[in-house]
This record gives C-alpha cells, sequence and structure tokens, in this order.
C-alpha cells in the first residue's frame, strides 16, 4: 500500500507541474507575466471583480491599458498610476525605459467596475506582442 501512496503523490505532483506548462495561472495572480507574454491572454471576469498580474519572469513588466480600446466609461488603468496611455509611455522613456515597471516577484492589481473588453500591452515587450485582453461581464 504504501507504494501505491508515494505513485499517487508523485502523480499528483505531476499533474500540479503540467498544469503551470498548460497556461493555469498560479496562486500569486490570476494573470502570470512570462518572459514576453501575459499568460492567460485573455482572462474574463464578472463586473466588480479584481484582476491580479503577477510577475512570474525575470523581466520587468508593465500592465499599460490601451486608452482606445476600453469601454468609454471605464477608469484607466496601468502599473504607476498613470492617469492615461500617453503618460504611462512618456514616464517609461524618461525615467530610463523603467517608469511603471514590476519588477520580478512584484504584482499589480485593478478592479474591473464596467462591462466590455479592454486590451492592455507591456510596453517594453509590445513589439514582441505581449498584449492581453480581459472580458469584464454583467
Amino acid at each position: 500500500m504504501q507504494r501505491r501512496a508515494f505513485l499517487a503523490s508523485v502523480g499528483t505532483a505531476g499533474l500540479a507541474a503540467v498544469a503551470g506548462c498548460a497556461g493555469v495561472s498560479g496562486s500569486q495572480g490570476d494573470i502570470l507575466m512570462r518572459a514576453s507574454a501575459f499568460d492567460p491572454y485573455e482572462y474574463t471576469v464578472s463586473v466588480g471583480d479584481t484582476v491580479t498580474w503577477y510577475n512570474a519572469s525575470t523581466r520587468g513588466h508593465t500592465v499599460t491599458a490601451y486608452e482606445n480600446a476600453i469601454p468609454d466609461a471605464a477608469d484607466y488603468f496601468a502599473t504607476g498610476g498613470y492617469e492615461n496611455e500617453q503618460a504611462a509611455r512618456e514616464a517609461f522613456r524618461q525615467e530610463g525605459f523603467a517608469g511603471g515597471q514590476i519588477s520580478s516577484g512584484e504584482s499589480y492589481s485593478h478592479t474591473f467596475e464596467v462591462p466590455g473588453r479592454y486590451e492592455y500591452v507591456c510596453i517594453p515587450h509590445e513589439q514582441g506582442g505581449m498584449v492581453g485582453r480581459i472580458i469584464v461581464e454583467e
């Protein structure tokens, strides 16, 4: 019986490890920031839910809403607390390509109060395709 218990525990640990490879987000956040991608790319929540992004990478990342790709009545969101996309992009450049960055092991959260589709980007990795989407449902 001890052998079966051992094999069952090893199997469970293996499944947990594989789940991490399949895009299942970690306990640190709803969305993981990988080396050059948000994982998952698209995430669906309900109005009033808070989403947490966790930097699981060794690289610095930002979470910066595309101002023209969020609902009209929604609050703008960006790491660093910038009030619009232009301010976030300018701060990133002016602060030695570091403004608004989240370091490895840090997180950022935002509460979504307006239903709709929210597109966002990691400024330093935008050209590499590091973009994401939040869908907020009623």
